[in-house]
């Protein structure tokens, strides 16, 4: 059959309107959100730099997910090469979106379509497919034909968002009159991510005198900014939302983490769009620590394949055993294989570098800080290498072979090994809960949690409280056991948010969390079909139950 010509689309496209509603206003969509950030949502199968994301998903059904957790746009990729995406995908977007808002009598979202639009004719096959606005790339499209595009899809009706990576690609897109600006935080050359590429483009928007700051969107003088600025790539926590808060950015665009998520919902709840619920899940009271789980570590990692189903499932932590005795203990050559996966995952090709924490505060709260820059350090995965009782130049010279980003003290090295200047790199202390040291009256959990408190110092990044059997000569961790969690419910309430590990599986993790609410949680034994041989099922379940639970747990907060 001939394809129809842009005028017959364009035809299509009045007749959807009537039927469907009127094209929706890009820049006022994303404006009325303000002071909450706007979030683009995107449908992505797949991609050029990742492979197969989520081939089985449904548009309608995802983007319908999408908008009832409060997403204002549903990018949608229409590329069927690389994306393996549809214009059916994106109709199948915009009327299960427009179905549901009509069932709750509220706004839909806006529908991007997100493909290489170089022609005004894909502009028309947009609209006629039910899109409200489309991407235009800069560094594909010389500067006058970009003028043309932007003024084609204004005469449809449609604010078109347009994208740019370099300050010479800012300049071509404010000469052709772009007024919804996304920047690129990959170089669409290298592949390359870098996240200050946004930052970058906001400075230069502000040095030119040109007022783009959603903030000001809220100011209720009527004067809305000229311009409203975007982020457009590598965006998957909370963290990196308030980033760009700051820097006045009116809305993220995230599209992997989503598709990935067992429940969109939950992630989406977890950006923390508004940023009352952001200060909220920052504060630092000095109290007990309430913030929930955070951290999820897969542990005894002895495979690449391995690592990558951990990330992939949403692990933030891969930790790697080199200690002496440990049935999963792994050689240099693994190490580095895991540690090469787990980067490229990332899309880094360093160490992630820490937050830095001074202060001469006492231990606890130094250790309430820095728990959060490792959560803020570990939104890409980390590797840890797990030691005990190693000579700490054998750990330091095991980190540089390996780049691993931390490291984990099992043994009886004390509190003060723990400090990161003994490895270039952040260390885990274990504390271990014994099991079966009855004879003498037994402990509270109050007075084995205030005893820990004591010994406490501020050389290591995080405690991980673990399970170790009274006479086994082995050491502690890989019990298989857990301890009595009231331990670690006492330590908490005491202000210091505590990693717990030992015995947990699948099927005890959502009471983990539930009960305890500990700031991490750590799995090993739990989530493998044999030593060091994970099961990707177990894994993927487990790391589900924990953010399921910990986003019920948080609920009565």
């Amino acid at each position: 059959s001939t394809s129809p010509s842009a005028e017959e689309l364009l035809e299509r496209a009045k007749k959807f309107h009537v039927e469907h509603g009127p094209i929706l206003p890009l820049q006022q969509i994303i404006q009325s959100k303000s002071p909450s950030m706007a979030l683009a949502a995107e449908f992505k199968r797949a991609s050029p730099s990742k492979g197969d994301i989520a081939p089985h998903l449904n548009a309608g059904d995802q983007a319908g997910a999408y908008y009832g957790a409060g997403a204002s746009v549903i990018s949608v990729l229409t590329e069927e090469r690389w994306f393996k995406g549809s214009l059916d995908d994106l109709t199948g977007a915009r009327m299960n979106t427009t179905a549901a808002a009509n069932e709750k009598n509220s706004t839909r979202p806006a529908i991007l379509r997100k493909d290489f639009v170089t022609s005004t004719y894909q502009i028309a096959e947009a609209a006629a497919a039910g899109a409200d606005t489309i991407l235009l790339m800069v560094s594909t499209t010389p500067a006058n034909v970009l003028r043309e595009l932007i003024d084609f899809a204004r005469s449809v009706g449609m604010e078109p968002l347009v994208e740019v990576h370099a300050l010479v690609e800012l300049d071509v897109a404010i000469g052709a009159g772009a007024k919804v600006i996304g920047v690129n935080n990959r170089n669409l050359h290298t592949f390359q991510l870098d996240l200050v590429q946004t930052e970058k483009i906001a400075e230069e928007l502000k040095k030119r005198g040109f007022s783009f700051h959603h903030d000001d969107c809220a100011r209720g003088n009527g004067n809305k900014p000229q311009i409203s600025l975007c982020a457009l790539s590598g965006m998957s926590s909370a963290h990196d939302v308030d980033r760009y808060r700051k820097v006045g950015v009116g809305m993220c665009l995230i599209g992997e983490s989503l598709m990935r998520a067992s429940d969109p919902s939950l992630a989406i709840r977890g950006l923390c769009l508004n940023p009352k619920d952001y200060e909220a899940s920052q504060s630092i009271s000095g109290g007990a620590y309430t913030g929930g789980t955070k951290i999820i570590k897969v542990c005894g990692l002895t495979d690449p394949d391995d690592a990558l189903a951990a990330c992939r499932a949403g692990a933030s932590l891969i930790g790697i055993i080199f200690a002496e005795k440990s049935k999963r203990k792994v050689s240099i050559d693994q190490a580095k294989e895991i540690v090469r996966a787990v980067r490229q995952f990332g899309e880094r090709s360093h160490r992630t570098v820490f937050d830095e924490v001074g202060g001469k505060n006492s231990p606890v709260s130094s250790l309430v800080a820095k728990s959060r820059a490792l959560e803020k350090a570990s939104r890409c995965p980390l590797v840890v290498g797990v030691f005990q009782n190693h000579p700490l130049e054998v750990v330091k010279e095991t980190v540089d072979k390996c780049g691993l980003d931390l490291v984990q003290l099992h043994g009886s090295e004390g509190m003060e090994a723990a400090n990161s200047e003994n490895f270039g790199v952040p260390a885990l202390r274990v504390v271990d809960i014994e099991l079966g040291s009855d004879g003498g009256e037994k402990k509270s959990s109050e007075d084995i949690a205030s005893t820990i408190l004591k010994k406490v110092t501020s050389d290591p990044i995080a405690i991980l409280l673990d399970t170790s059997i009274k006479g086994d000569k082995r050491g502690g961790g890989g019990t298989g056991k857990t301890f009595d969690w009231k331990i670690a419910e006492s330590i908490q309430s005491m202000g210091l948010p505590v990693i717990i590990a030992g015995g947990l599986t699948p099927e005890n993790i959502g009471e983990a969390v539930g009960k305890v609410r500990p700031w991490g949680v750590d799995v090993a034994g739990g989530v493998e079909a044999s030593p060091g041989v994970k099961d990707h099922q177990k894994v993927q379940k487990f790391v589900c139950g924990a953010k399921g639970a910990a986003v019920e747990a948080s609920k009565g907060f």
